[in-house]
């Protein structure tokens, strides 16, 4: 068990700014546990917050969070726009997310999130955990998952025997290459979904990693950089390519090496930034070791991280496997293990959607 203390004042901003509290950080197996003076000043910019671990080098702060496992992550499957709900699995998975977050210390002031709810039910999941329920939480379809265009319910193993690896993974990874584009006429076309009735000309029929800079952009320029100015902490909970569309220009990640990078679901990665929002160093000076590209720290460790990326590749593109990796003897005893660890989920966190029924049909059709 390593112990380390960390006390820092602030850069004076536009109005006062206190010291940072007085912290001891417990760190055994990559978690780690914060005890915060709790007589100590909030910061004026963002009322109701003490700094903590992850807050008291810099006032500009951000996590990153993809959600939770949901069916069609379950089941290998494309989904794109389609609303897929989480799966028990994919309930606990938040919960460690959150369980996670609440050991770092890191609070936030609001919360940004796509329209779909894969990522809504990991969002109030992880502040049930974390015990802020009552900050703000904005939705908006900037955030939502790439388009996915006509390869939406395909299984994705299918498509790379069909079509071979290195297709995928242009389709699935590179900056500019979209998928087949996806006709109004396809049972997941998004224009189906009463939410985007009256966005119907927005809706993209299939988008690169480029397309979804473009749509992602906006929403960070007009609303996060701002609130991140405001010395506001913000947690983002999204999907993978949406995720690593705001990653990728937050690093300086080029478009060549943007094919290698992947995000794991439900592990929060969480960035400290200077006064023009570029990522400061981590505290080791180096990159993280589970992608090699990034600056922010995996709050689960880049050992674990590591693990679970290789896991996903190897879903989509070994065919030389046949068992789910997602629903594997593995995978039951982690779930046990974590149930374990955290308990079971009450009635509340276990409720399923109003339209989990609809999902059946989805899989069903697909």
């Amino acid at each position: 068990m390593i112990l380390t203390k960390c006390s820092a004042r602030l850069a004076t901003l536009s109005s006062p700014v206190t010291k940072c509290a007085t912290i001891s950080i417990l760190t055994q197996n990559d978690y780690p546990i914060t005890s915060i003076n709790k007589n100590t000043r909030h910061n004026q910019l963002a009322p109701g917050r003490f700094f903590n671990s992850l807050n008291c080098s810099t006032p500009y702060n951000l996590c990153f969070l993809r959600h939770g496992q949901s069916t069609w992550n379950r089941d290998n499957r494309f989904i794109g726009w389609t609303d897929t709900p989480l799966t028990e699995d994919g309930v606990l998975e938040a919960r460690v997310a959150g369980q996670i977050l609440a050991r770092s210390g890191m609070l936030f002031d609001e919360v940004h999130t796509s329209l779909l709810r894969r990522s809504i039910r990991t969002t109030n999941l992880v502040l049930m955990e974390i015990g802020q329920e009552y900050i703000p939480v904005y939705k908006h379809y900037r955030l939502n998952e790439r388009n996915y265009g006509a390869l939406t319910g395909k299984h994705k193993k299918e498509v790379v025997k069909q079509f071979g690896v290195e297709q995928v993974k242009q389709w699935r990874r590179s900056f500019d290459t979209p998928p087949p584009q996806q006709d109004e006429d396809h049972p997941y076309w998004p224009g189906l979904d009463p939410r985007y009735h009256e966005m119907l000309h927005k809706i993209p029929k299939s988008e690169s990693l480029k397309d979804t800079i473009a749509r992602s952009s906006v929403y960070w320029d007009k609303t996060i950089a701002p609130e991140l100015h405001k010395g506001k902490t913000l947690l983002i909970v999204g999907h993978e390519n949406n995720l690593r569309s705001m990653i990728m220009r937050l690093e300086g990640i080029s478009k060549e090496d943007v094919i290698n990078l992947s995000l794991p679901r439900a592990v929060p990665l969480a960035y400290r930034l200077d006064k023009n929002l570029k990522p400061l160093p981590r505290p080791d000076g180096k990159l993280d070791e589970a992608t090699g590209f990034l600056r922010g720290e995996w709050l689960g460790g880049d050992e674990t991280v590591a693990e679970i990326l290789s896991r996903d590749d190897k879903q989509v593109y070994d065919t030389s496997i046949e068992q789910n990796l997602e629903t594997g003897s593995e995978r039951k005893t982690w779930k046990n293990w974590m149930e374990f660890a955290i308990g079971k989920p009450n009635s509340e966190m276990k409720a399923n959607s109003a339209h989990q029924n609809n999902d059946k049909g989805h899989k069903a059709a697909a």
